[in-house]
């Protein structure tokens, strides 16, 4: 069946809870063993002390090793990218910065996309170097060989991409990227390729089918879709989110069972929100581009043949996303003229809920990158995000119409 049909039973049965159409919240710090010796071999099995037996499914010891939400949960999420495993996080950033600690050591380098969301950014520029980790930036007209290139010298162990990244909606090869890493890192340990995929969600693009290792999520975004948790996900194979999921044990960062239990109501309407956005921000990005006060706008649906991003686009994703951005004639003055007019839209950042939200990249989610690094990335003052919800789309681009007009 398809995943939005498997959304709502698959990984749960009634049985288990007294008949219950819907998993119940399993808000328990620790688990019973029927046994001693039922408690030890869920204890070898959840510290790999031994292979797991045919058709044994690890056991219920304790919520910060498993819990029957977030079990569940993760089940249902891999549905979407055809991954072999998923593990949940508290947030979008702790799900990144574990990968990160996982895969990188003092001496290591990552070579990483630019831009990302401010966040990555911090963590990349600003946390990372304090333990002897170099960050080296690329942009999405880099060719194999330049990226070969900035590699040389430097010991890379990740290759880290967002795409389509935030807030530019910049687009990157991930099969070229994933080219790239293999030729990275040595015969023990490989270079890995990451990719955050929040832009799009589950639903409109599969990185781990285009060369991706991992993939990792802001489930905060789509994937909660309500503006009410926060959380973080990464998928990928087995053998390596063995490893991420060593890590979140010790680290202590997943995510707990009331948010697990959310993110399940979450993705029973996963396509239907999703799709009903897409449909919204299309309108919105229309409007935009014939308004003679924007001076550009960055949606995937404008992207024309010719354009090595349209190449990128087709073969890559299935659907332009929800997310616009737009210069704005003027600058800081003129885009928080706009921003402080709106009315149906939230002036907000967060992105992927159900409710629209606006907000200016260059003083908010991208403050903290550097100056330099904004002007080159387009990341100006006059530059202004939007993040589409399922409003009706005539009352959003009534609203974004009349902000305008205030300027």
């Amino acid at each position: 069946m398809h995943p939005e049909s498997l959304m709502m039973s698959y990984g749960y049965k009634p049985e288990w809870s007294e008949g219950a159409v819907k998993c119940p919240i399993f808000q328990t710090s620790t688990f019973v063993f029927k046994s001693a010796q039922e408690g030890k071999e869920f204890f070898e099995l959840a510290y790999g002390k031994r292979e797991r037996n045919v058709g044994e499914q690890p056991g219920l010891i304790y919520s910060r090793l498993n819990n029957p939400d977030l079990q569940i949960l993760e089940e249902r999420l891999s549905l979407w990218d055809q991954a072999e495993e998923c593990c949940v996080f508290e947030s979008g950033m702790s799900a990144i910065s574990t990968v990160f600690l996982e895969f990188l050591r003092p001496g290591d380098a990552l070579l990483y996309s630019m831009p990302v969301y401010g966040g990555t950014d911090h963590f990349i520029n600003k946390v990372l170097p304090e333990y002897g980790i170099k960050g080296i930036g690329f942009t999405e007209n880099e060719t194999e060989d330049e990226l070969l290139a900035k590699a040389k010298g430097h010991q890379v162990k990740m290759v880290y991409v967002e795409s389509p990244a935030n807030p530019t909606n910049s687009l990157f090869d991930l099969e070229l990227c994933s080219k790239v890493a293999k030729q990275l890192g040595d015969k023990e340990s490989p270079a890995q390729l990451v990719v955050d995929n929040t832009y799009m969600g589950p639903l409109w693009q599969h990185p781990l089918q285009h060369g991706a290792d991992l993939v990792v999520y802001s489930a905060t975004k789509y994937i909660g879709g309500h503006s009410d948790l926060i959380a973080g996900a990464v998928l990928g194979n087995a053998k390596l989110m063995k490893r991420v999921r060593t890590l979140r044990t010790f680290l202590g960062n997943m995510a707990g069972p009331w948010t697990g239990w959310l993110l399940m109501r979450s993705l029973e309407t996963l396509k239907v929100r999703m799709t009903q956005q897409a449909e919204n921000a299309r309108n919105v990005a229309d409007f935009l581009k014939a308004h003679p006060k924007v001076e550009k706008v960055y949606f995937l649906g404008h992207l024309q043949e010719g354009d090595p991003q349209y190449d990128i686009y087709k073969k890559q994703l299935s659907c332009a996303g929800a997310m616009v951005s737009f210069d704005i004639k003027g600058g800081e003055k003129e885009a928080f003229g706009f921003l402080d007019n709106l009315k149906l839209f939230k002036l907000a950042v967060s992105l992927g809920s159900t409710e629209s939200l606006a907000q200016h990249p260059a003083t908010m989610t991208h403050s903290d990158v550097s100056d330099a690094d904004r002007k080159m990335l387009g990341i100006s003052e006059k530059l202004v995000r939007l993040s589409i919800g399922v409003e009706h789309y005539e009352d959003l681009v009534a609203d974004v119409s009349q902000a305008l007009e205030q300027v």
